[in-house]
């Protein structure tokens, strides 16, 4: 059976599916299509905690699809910006897993991840899949992954 390692960068998905649908990402549909005759490694989502009961709950749920849910604190910076961004947890877990993995999956549209699936490719010879927002996935990661899964209606609640 094909071994899978699964990656989500939550807010990447969440802002992308609200910006192009204005709906968002079915956490559900996607574990079954994607797990389908496969057996998972690791599934991690990467998600930032604000403290809220609502994320809480939403993040319990994800751990009860089967995912292991890394948090970590939204940081508002004195200037008004912020930062919550998972991109070096995201790379460090996909080199360290990939190699018990035939594939690794990766829900992100985030461009900067191109180096790490080329890698993952290189190094390992794992297939990488990665499932984005059309319009808002960067070409360049589209171009890295072994397979493109456009996130489209079928993905979406609502």
């Amino acid at each position: 059976m094909e071994k899978v390692v699964i990656l989500v960068d939550v807010q990447n998905v969440y802002y992308t599916t609200r910006q192009a649908y204005k709906r968002n990402f079915d956490y559900n549909v996607f574990w079954r299509q994607v797990t389908q005759n496969r057996e998972v490694v690791k599934a991690i989502a990467y998600a930032i905690d604000k403290g809220d009961e609502k994320q809480r709950q939403f993040q319990n749920i994800l751990r009860a699809i089967g995912f292991e849910v890394k948090t970590k604190p939204f940081i508002q910076r004195s200037d008004g910006t912020a930062k919550g961004d998972w991109d070096v947890g995201i790379t460090l877990d996909g080199m360290e897993y990939a190699k018990q993995a035939d594939t690794v999956v990766l829900v992100s549209g985030d461009g900067d991840f191109s180096l790490l699936l080329d890698k993952i490719y290189q190094d390992y010879g794992c297939a990488t899949e990665v499932y984005g927002v059309p319009s808002l996935t960067a070409f360049s990661l589209m171009n890295s992954a072994t397979r493109y899964l456009p996130i489209e209606c079928e993905l979406l609640l609502g």
